[in-house]
């Protein structure tokens, strides 16, 4: 059974960074390219970062540029989104997504909520 299992997620002032962390079972996640996506109230799922198997290719969404960045480490099998100078808009549901061409899995999201 797969499962991912985001954790990292809370309450932090604008300014302060937050690191997602993104834990993989049931798969050998070295083999899948791993995404963040993020959902505000009343918005659609938006692509936030994004990561090949190899950690040879990495993206980003123009909005987080420069403040979030995305790593892997395959040997625990985790995925990680650290965001720094956090602001209110970045406030959202955050969700890991793996696929390997052929599946893609979901993890069930962590809250993450920019507020003063």
């Amino acid at each position: 059974q797969v499962q991912l299992v985001e954790s990292g997620g809370g309450l932090v002032q604008p300014g302060g960074s937050l690191r997602l962390s993104c834990a993989a079972s049931g798969l050998i996640s070295s083999r899948y390219n791993m995404r963040w996506y993020r959902q505000a109230p009343g918005k659609g799922r938006e692509l936030v970062a994004a990561i090949t198997s190899g950690g040879n290719n990495i993206n980003y969404a123009d909005s987080v540029k420069g403040r979030f960045t995305i790593s892997r480490d395959n040997a625990k099998n985790r995925v990680y989104l650290q965001m720094n100078s956090l602001k209110p808009e970045d406030t959202a549901v955050y969700y890991c997504y793996a696929e390997d061409g052929r599946r893609f899995y979901w993890g069930q999201g962590t809250q993450v909520t920019v507020s003063s």
